[in-house]
């Protein structure tokens, strides 16, 4: 609980997994209006507890892509299941994932994984 036990670290680590986010404009930019204060705080915390990395943008140094690491999508069925129970499934936004996820929870799960590998190889 320490390391996931509030909102806005548990949102980065479903909006990596889920949703492909990998930027710190991507998190700043989701629907739930975290502040930048806030997001570098708990991106940090992410980072030093290894359920993140960062890398430099081959494309602009400037700026650093996030990637769960394996204890991070180690989550995937914990935060799966938090996103089926939340009561925010009626967001529109949020509605098209809990549909994914109800169809074929395993399959979900199992390409949410594959996605993970495919990038970690890519990056190593």
């Amino acid at each position: 609980m320490e390391i996931l036990g509030d909102r806005w670290s548990l949102l980065i680590i479903r909006d990596m997994m889920l949703r492909g986010f990998r930027s710190y404009k991507e998190f700043l930019d989701s629907y739930e209006g975290i502040a930048t204060n806030i997001l570098a705080d708990r991106l940090q915390r992410l980072l030093f507890h290894g359920i993140i990395t960062a890398e430099r943008d081959p494309s602009d140094g400037r700026k650093l892509i996030y990637s769960l690491t394996a204890k991070g999508i180690d989550l995937a069925p914990v935060l799966t299941e938090m996103v089926l129970w939340a009561p925010n499934t009626k967001i529109p936004a949020i509605k098209p994932l809990v549909q994914l996820i109800q169809k074929d929870k395993e399959q979900f799960l199992a390409a949410a994984r594959q996605r993970w590998v495919e990038q970690t190889s890519r990056h190593s």
